[in-house]
C-alpha cells in the first residue's frame, strides 16, 4: 500500500480546503522568511556601510541625523562646521585617519561627495576603471552611480544643486568623470565622489584654482593664532582632560608624546591639542596646517581613532569644549534598530499567530475529514492494513499539507525580498537581496515538520483505535 499516494490523493479530493491551508501556511512563513532576510541584510549593511569610522564630527543638531547623512547619505546634513575648527580635531594626537565630507550637489538623484582618497580606503574600493581624482573637477563614480547614469571614463556631468534628481544645474562647470569604482555592495556604491575644493568652487567659497597655487604661509598661521586666542580657554580644558587619562600611558609613550608635542609647536605656532599621533596617516592636503582654512566650511568630520579610549574620550572632549557635536556610529545604529526592531517584533509575532492558526485549521480540516472517512478507514482495515499504517497515512497528511504550504512560503518569501531589493536599489537605499539564505530558515522548516504532526495527530490517533466491526455495523 502507497501511503504518500492515497494521501495525495484523499487532499486532492478536498481540494479548497487543502488549498486554503497551504495558503495560510504560505502567507506566514512568507512574512517570517521576508523579516529575517531583511533585518539581517539591514543590520549587516549598516554594519558595512559605517566602514570603522569611530566617529562624526559635525555642526549641532540630531546625532542620528549627522549618521544618516554623512554616512548613509540618507538624510540631510545638520549644517556646516568651519574647516579650521574641524582641522584642530583632525590633528588631535587621539586621532589616527580624519577625512573631510563636503555635501551639497546630486547627480540624477546621486549624491556628489567632496572628500579625500582616504574615503576610498575606508571600504576598500578600488578602480575597475581608470583612476581616482587627482584635481578639483574631475570625479569617480560608484558603480551603481555608472550603471544607472550610464556614465563612463571621459564623460562629462553637470552636478544638480541639492539631494533630488532634478534642480537647478551647476552647467557652467562640469565634472570629469576619470574613475568608476568596483563594486562593493556598500554606500560608496552609490555616490560620486570628487575633491573638496569642488564642492568650494560650485558654491562660490572659493576658485578650483586655489589647489594649484601655493599656500599663504603667513596667513594660515595669523589665522590658526587667532583661532588659538580664540579657544584659549577651550584648550586649557582639554589639557585638564587629557591629564586624567596620563596614567594610561607607559613612559615611553609618554616621552614620544612629548616629543610630538614640541615638534607640532614649532610648527604650528603652538596648538598642542594638534599634534599627530605617532600612528597618524599623512592628512589630506586641506587638513594640513600651511592650508589656509578662513572661509572654508565642510559639512562633516569622519574620524578614525588610535585606540578604543579614544573613542570614548573623544566624544564628550569635542560635545564639551566646541561648538561641534560628535556622535558615534555604534550607539546611534543600535538606537536606530531597537526602533526599526520593535516593529519588525511586532511583525513576527502577527506572523508567529498566523502559523498557530494555520495550525489550528490544518487540525480542524484533518479531523473533519476523519470523521467522514471512518468507513474507509474501517475497509482499509479489514483489507490488511495495520492501525499503525492508518496512523502514518493520517500522519503524512498534515506533513504534506505543512512542508507544502511553508516550502512556497519561504519560496515566496525570497521572491518578495528580492522585489523589495530592486525597489530599493532604484530608490538608491541599502542593498537587499532575495538571493541569500538565514540559518534561521532552518529552524522554519523543522516548525513546519513541528506543526504537521502537531495537527494531525489527535486525528492520527483516532484513525489508529478504528473499531473495524462498530464502524462498518453504523454505515
Amino acid at each position: 500500500m502507497n501511503l504518500a499516494r492515497l494521501s495525495l490523493a484523499y487532499l486532492r479530493h478536498q481540494k479548497l480546503t487543502a488549498a486554503l491551508n497551504v495558503l495560510l501556511l504560505a502567507l506566514s512563513s512568507a512574512i517570517i522568511v521576508v523579516l529575517l532576510l531583511a533585518s539581517s541584510q539591514l543590520h549587516q549593511n549598516l554594519v558595512r556601510d559605517a566602514g570603522g569610522i569611530d566617529l562624526v564630527v559635525g555642526a549641532k543638531g540630531s546625532p542620528l541625523q549627522l549618521i544618516l547623512s554623512s554616512i548613509y547619505h540618507v538624510d540631510a546634513p545638520t549644517g556646516n562646521i568651519d574647516l579650521a575648527e574641524a582641522r584642530r580635531w583632525a590633528r588631535h594626537r587621539m586621532v589616527e585617519r580624519a577625512v573631510p565630507v563636503a555635501l551639497g550637489d546630486s547627480v540624477r538623484g546621486f549624491r556628489i561627495v567632496g572628500t579625500s582618497v582616504d574615503y576610498v580606503d575606508i571600504y576598500a574600493a578600488e578602480p575597475a576603471r581608470g583612476r581616482l581624482w587627482q584635481a578639483p573637477m574631475e570625479a569617480v563614480l560608484g558603480a551603481r552611480v555608472a550603471e544607472a547614469t550610464g556614465l563612463s571614463v571621459g564623460d562629462t556631468f553637470a552636478g544638480v544643486h541639492g539631494f533630488a534628481a532634478s534642480g537647478h544645474a551647476h552647467s557652467d562647470a562640469l565634472y570629469e568623470v576619470v574613475g568608476v569604482l568596483a563594486q562593493t555592495h556598500s554606500v560608496i556604491d552609490r555616490l560620486a565622489l570628487t575633491d573638496v575644493r569642488s564642492v568650494w568652487a560650485l558654491h562660490g567659497a572659493h576658485a578650483a584654482h586655489e589647489h594649484d597655487s601655493a599656500p599663504d604661509h603667513g596667513d594660515a598661521h595669523e589665522s590658526e593664532h587667532e583661532h588659538e586666542h580664540e579657544h584659549e580657554h577651550e584648550h586649557e580644558h582639554e589639557h585638564e582632560h587629557e591629564h586624567e587619562h596620563e596614567h594610561e600611558h607607559d613612559s615611553e609613550h609618554d616621552a614620544q608624546a612629548t616629543h610630538e608635542q614640541h615638534a607640532s609647536h614649532l610648527h604650528d605656532g603652538g596648538d598642542h591639542d594638534a599634534r599627530p599621533s605617532a600612528h597618524a596617516t599623512p592628512l589630506p592636503s586641506i587638513l594640513a596646517a600651511d592650508f589656509p582654512a578662513t572661509g572654508r566650511q565642510i559639512t562633516a568630520l569622519l574620524l578614525l581613532s588610535d585606540s578604543p579610549l579614544a573613542g570614548l574620550t573623544l566624544p564628550r572632549l569635542i560635545n564639551r569644549v566646541s561648538e561641534l557635536q560628535a556622535a558615534a556610529p555604534v550607539p546611534e545604529i543600535t538606537r536606530l534598530l531597537g526602533l526599526i526592531g520593535f516593529g519588525v517584533d511586532t511583525l513576527a509575532a502577527f506572523a508567529g499567530l498566523m502559523v498557530a492558526a494555520a495550525a489550528l485549521s490544518v487540525f480542524v480540516a484533518l479531523y473533519n475529514a476523519l470523521r467522514a472517512r471512518r468507513v474507509d478507514l474501517a475497509m482499509m482495515r479489514s483489507l490488511g492494513a495495520s492501525r499503525g499504517q492508518l496512523l502514518r497515512h493520517i500522519l503524512l497528511e498534515g506533513q504534506m499539507l505543512a512542508l507544502t504550504g511553508v516550502g512556497l512560503g519561504v519560496l515566496g518569501g525570497h521572491l518578495i525580498t528580492e522585489a523589495l531589493g530592486l525597489w530599493l536599489r532604484d530608490a538608491q537605499l541599502f542593498h537587499l537581496t532575495g538571493w541569500a539564505w538565514q540559518p534561521a530558515e532552518w529552524g522554519l522548516i523543522g516548525l513546519a515538520i513541528g506543526v504537521g504532526l502537531l495537527a494531525a495527530l489527535l486525528p492520527a490517533i483516532r484513525a489508529y483505535r478504528t473499531d473495524i466491526a462498530r464502524t462498518l455495523a453504523g454505515a
